[in-house]
């Protein structure tokens, strides 16, 4: 009997909690109605570092191939870009590069022979003077920077960081070795003296390689500033520098003949490593 009613009384009390609190949470929810809460508008980060919005990048960088056959291009240079915002930049680039053989040049000269082998082999001579360099190459671009953040290494040392990508116009100056002692060989039109045809079963190997001047492209590029303080960072990159190229200078697509058609365009990844010096050095802060 005493359990049963004790059973009630305690059904009891939780019902006139259960209206207390419904009656509570309502004249609450009437008070306040006509509020706003204080974190509405409030930006996601407080006091957040400004590192780069409305400064100057400068940048010593060096910045090597990743994907030669043959030819590979070390290279010294410098950005220059103006952060307009903390997203967005302008910006440009230029190197100049300093050649070196690949391994598997090394291999493929030692396979070739000494004299050319018509129509299709060439001597050793032929391909080393066909083979092109990248003296300068640079980019005109816009960047965003869309990430930022701080890393913590150990819970003791912290460093701020951000991700960027670029996006423009690249330029290339290529040179070759066929100074004079490549020619192409052709025939007069017997009905037009002034019009010379080419003579298709003659050693295309011998034609001058048309794979130096200039060159504009695409520019994609993707890195990261890993920042030491408010006014340097070290800056690694990967850069691609998209234009037409035939890199060996030889007959591409085997038409007996080097024409303008032997060229593609060719993917010119770079690794970079720089240090980036940001003027004014003060970085502001965010309310």
């Amino acid at each position: 009997m005493f359990k049963q009613n004790h059973s009630k009384n305690t059904l009891a009390i939780a019902l006139l909690a259960l209206v207390a609190f419904q009656f509570t949470n309502g004249k609450v929810n009437e008070a306040t109605a006509g509020t706003r809460s204080s974190l509405e508008d409030a930006p996601a980060v407080r006091h957040r570092l400004l590192l780069v919005k409305k400064r100057v990048e400068f940048t010593p960088a060096f910045e090597s191939t990743l994907n030669p056959e043959y030819i590979r291009t070390l290279s010294l240079g410098a950005k220059l870009e103006l952060h307009l915002s903390d997203m967005w930049s302008i910006g440009v680039i230029g190197f100049y590069g300093f050649s070196r053989d690949t391994g598997l040049l090394d291999r493929v000269i030692q396979g070739l022979p000494t004299e050319p082998e018509p129509p299709t082999v060439p001597s050793v001579q032929q391909f080393e003077e066909h083979l092109n360099t990248i003296p300068f190459h640079g980019a005109a671009y816009i960047g965003f920077t869309p990430w930022y953040g701080k890393l913590a290494a150990f819970g003791k040392f912290f460093v701020n960081f951000d991700f960027y990508f670029q996006a423009g116009v690249s330029y290339a100056n290529l040179e070759n070795n066929c100074d004079g002692s490549c020619e192409t060989f052709t025939d007069s039109d017997p009905l037009n003296e002034d019009i010379t045809l080419r003579e298709p079963q003659l050693n295309p190997n011998n034609d001058f390689p048309l794979n130096d001047g200039n060159r504009f492209g695409l520019y994609l590029a993707g890195g990261m500033h890993l920042f030491f303080n408010d006014w340097l960072a070290l800056d690694l990159s990967v850069r691609d520098y998209i234009f037409s190229d035939n890199p060996t200078g030889l007959d591409a697509d085997l038409d007996r003949a080097v024409t303008d058609a032997d060229a593609r365009f060719l993917n010119h990844i770079y690794l970079g490593v720089g240090l980036s010096i940001f003027l004014p050095t003060s970085a502001k802060r965010t309310p």
